[in-house]
This record gives structure tokens, C-alpha cells and sequence, in this order.
């Protein structure tokens, strides 16, 4: 199988790893940077029979945001991931929220701050603490920020620099106040799914987050069984990541996904939590991967 790897221009790419792997199955695989029209009308021209997606979308020269599944999906090319529709959930969370809470989802009780509507703390319709972040993600290359607030004056001067800072909508949440689990799925070939779930810790250095295994089987047994009704009702395809949070009492909540998490790096959540969470290594998850973007060949 002739295989293309897709990447923004100056990405940090862990080229080695994922070519490994793939040569590792006896095929081909190439990297091509991909920012302008023309560099995806190659893609066509080349003809490959997958095409691994590192990136959802990109704007060109004219300022047109083309997404690449859609454009591939136009030109009958084989690729990773899910289609636009379901992206449009890892883009937006607030959509991914109220979609699921329509499902019968549990999420965590949410609204999207818009200027001036609020003027004092019991207008408010949820309690302190708050979480403010963007709504949705946004092109930059520094870690998307969310600030925890405890009264109005916090609530105004964050959500105002978020709105400003990225100029997307801000998302407000209630704080919940448990423990943040990530969970990794893979549908594999057999139309059975390949789950990895972890509990994330955050270490001393704020940056840094570090994957454990979960200790209480009823508690993974609760995060698993709810990431994978959002993985089923969202529609996802081939592989994804859905990002749970408890409260003090167990209960699980939906937070967001990440339809796109990076498979060519080892040190990726999404690599780590099945190194951690069942013991699989790189080569392995990557195998899996592809054996179930193979059948659409």
C-alpha cells in the first residue's frame, strides 16, 4: 500500500517513528508538507492509496479555509480520520457539548460568555468556581489557556482577555472538582474497539502532564463505558480522543474530543495512553491504524 503522511510547513514531525512502523508492514510511506492549493492538487495527481491527515484544515494564499478530509473525499483518495461534519465537534466544543447533552450524555454544566450580559455575580447562572477557555480551537502554536475563577472581577477580566487574545467565543463551565481522564479508541478491523484509558496527573511543571494507569475498575469501567457512547454518537471514525472529568462524588462528565490527536509521535497522549493503559507499543497502535483505514482500500 502506498502511503503519504501529510504535515503542516515547519511542523515538528517525528519522521522516524511513524515511518518505522509503517515500513515495519511492509509499505510505503512518503512525507509532504501541504499549505496552498497546489500542494493539494498533488496529492491527486499522486494517487495514494492513504493519506495519513496530521492536520484537520489550511487556508490558502487567497484565505480559504480548505478542509483536507472533504477535499480528499471529492477526489475519491483514501484517508485518516473522520469527515468535516464530525471535526466540526473537535473544533467547536461547545457544539460537541450540546449535541451529547441531547444524547443523554452527561456534561458539565456550561454557557458561552457574551459581553455585557452578565453585570454581577448572581447573574450568573452557575456557581463559582468557573472555568473559562475558548469555545473553539484556534491556529496558534502556544498551549490554549483556561483560567479557574472565583468572582465576578476574575470572571470579566479573563473572559475579556480570552475573547481577545484568540477572537473566538468563550466557553464558561462549572469547575469540577475530581480527576481528569483521558480515553483513546481505536476501531480496528474486526469493527470491535481497541480502548486505552488513563488518569492524567498534572505535574509540578504546569506543562507537563503525566499518563497513569486507573487503579479502581469501577471507576475505568464508568470512564470507558462513557467515552465510548460519545465515541459511538458522534459518529467518529478510525480513532479518537475523549477528554472525561469527575466530580468529588465519581461522577463522570464529558469535557471534549480530540478527533485528530498525533499518531506520529511516540510521546503523543494518544501513543502513550495505550503504552500505558494496555501495554502496547508504538508499532503495534500504529498497526491497528492502519488495518482499519486498509479496508477502504
Amino acid at each position: 500500500m502506498n502511503i503519504e503522511i501529510i504535515t503542516a510547513a515547519n511542523k515538528p514531525l517525528q519522521e522516524s517513528s511513524i515511518l518505522h512502523a509503517i515500513a515495519s508492514l511492509g509499505y510505503n510511506a512518503e512525507i509532504h508538507e501541504c499549505c496552498t492549493t497546489e500542494d493539494i492538487h498533488q496529492i491527486v495527481q499522486r494517487k495514494p492509496q492513504l493519506v495519513i491527515l496530521t492536520l484537520n484544515n489550511i487556508i490558502t494564499e487567497d484565505g480559504e479555509k480548505i478542509w483536507l478530509c472533504e477535499f480528499l473525499k471529492n477526489n475519491n483518495i483514501n484517508f485518516t480520520g473522520s469527515a468535516k461534519e464530525i471535526l466540526l465537534f473537535d473544533a467547536d466544543r461547545e457544539l460537541a457539548k450540546s449535541y451529547l447533552k441531547e444524547k443523554g450524555i452527561s456534561t458539565s454544566r456550561y454557557f458561552i460568555a457574551v459581553a455585557d450580559k452578565f453585570l454581577r455575580d448572581y447573574d450568573i447562572p452557575i456557581n463559582y468556581p468557573l472555568v473559562v477557555k475558548p469555545a473553539r480551537s484556534v491556529q496558534c502554536q502556544e498551549q490554549i489557556k483556561c483560567f479557574t475563577v472565583n468572582n465576578f472581577s476574575e470572571y470579566e477580566k479573563n473572559v475579556l482577555s480570552l475573547h481577545n487574545t484568540y477572537n473566538v467565543p468563550v466557553l464558561v463551565e462549572e469547575y469540577l472538582d475530581g480527576k481528569d481522564y483521558l480515553v483513546s479508541i481505536i476501531k480496528t478491523k474486526k469493527d470491535d474497539m481497541l480502548i486505552a484509558s488513563v488518569e492524567v496527573l498534572q505535574a509540578k511543571n504546569e506543562n507537563t502532564k503525566i499518563l497513569t494507569s486507573i487503579k479502581d475498575q469501577t471507576t475505568k469501567e464508568s470512564v470507558e463505558n462513557l467515552a465510548i457512547d460519545a465515541y459511538i454518537d458522534l459518529g467518529i471514525r478510525d480513532f479518537g480522543q475523549i477528554s472525561i472529568r469527575t466530580n468529588q462524588s465519581g461522577q463522570c462528565f464529558f469535557m471534549q474530543t480530540n478527533l485528530n490527536p498525533d499518531i506520529t509521535n511516540k510521546n503523543s497522549s494518544f501513543i502513550e495512553s495505550f503504552e500505558t493503559g494496555l501495554g502496547l507499543d508504538y508499532d503495534t497502535v500504529i498497526k491497528h491504524i492502519l488495518q482499519e483505514c486498509a479496508k477502504r482500500t
